[in-house]
């Protein structure tokens, strides 16, 4: 039996933009926009009213605006995930994002295969940032470092040397199906490992997984920079 397609609720208060993304989102069998919204209010009650697999919201949107809506949406539905699309990415931004909750973040005028890629790999449970994201976030845990810190012993590594390495690859972007492309070995393994991960290192979820490895130093954070 085929899935159903993943019901999207699409906010963006750009109608022509919106009528775009859209048609090209629905070109994809595994994709459906089951409703759209033009603002953050009206966002949160479609939430309400009816059951969505994913959230793809405009972070610049009229009145409540789209972190405040990403952040309510969370507060109500937090299985809910939320891809957050925008033409800015400071790194202000970013912070706030992370801050409510949001799965992933993509800049608008990405390449469509890609953005569906990104709804996909968002809907099933993963995080999704961008290649400007991920130096954002960088660059976010790089200024959190004290300027001068006495020497301190770090925290023990739970991660086997498998486990270190996927955390390497996730923290340069790849997803399950190009990691295990890299280890040789199956997607279902990789989701095995990244389950440990998540555990071990006591997060929900991948991007955290990376912070707090870099945290640890488990990651450098100059590894986690992609091409």
């Amino acid at each position: 039996m085929v899935d159903s397609p993943i019901q999207i609720l699409l906010v963006e208060d750009d109608e022509l933009f919106r009528l775009g993304l859209s048609t090209r989102l629905q070109q994809e069998p595994t994709l459906h926009i089951a409703a759209e919204a033009e603002d953050g209010e009206t966002a949160i009650q479609r939430v309400e009213q009816q059951d969505f697999d994913i959230v793809i919201l405009d972070v610049g949107l009229p009145g409540i605006g789209g972190v405040e809506a990403c952040r309510q949406i969370k507060q109500q539905h937090p299985d809910l995930p939320v891809l957050v699309l925008t033409s800015h990415s400071q790194p202000t931004l970013i912070a706030q994002l992370i801050e409510a909750q949001a799965q992933g973040y993509c800049v608008k005028g990405v390449d469509a295969d890609a953005l569906i890629l990104a709804v996909q790999s968002v809907a099933a449970g993963a995080s999704w940032w961008d290649s400007t994201a991920t130096r954002e976030i960088q660059a976010i845990f790089q200024r959190q470092q004290p300027a001068a810190s006495p020497p301190a012993v770090p925290p023990e590594n739970p991660l086997t040397q498998r486990e270190q390495e996927i955390l390497t690859l996730i923290a340069s972007g790849k997803s399950n199906s190009e990691i295990a492309d890299d280890l040789y070995i199956s997607a279902g393994t990789v989701r095995v490992h990244v389950h440990a991960i998540l555990q071990k290192l006591e997060v929900r979820d991948r991007t955290q997984a990376v912070v707090v490895a870099m945290q640890m130093g488990i990651v450098r954070p100059r590894e986690n920079l992609s091409g």
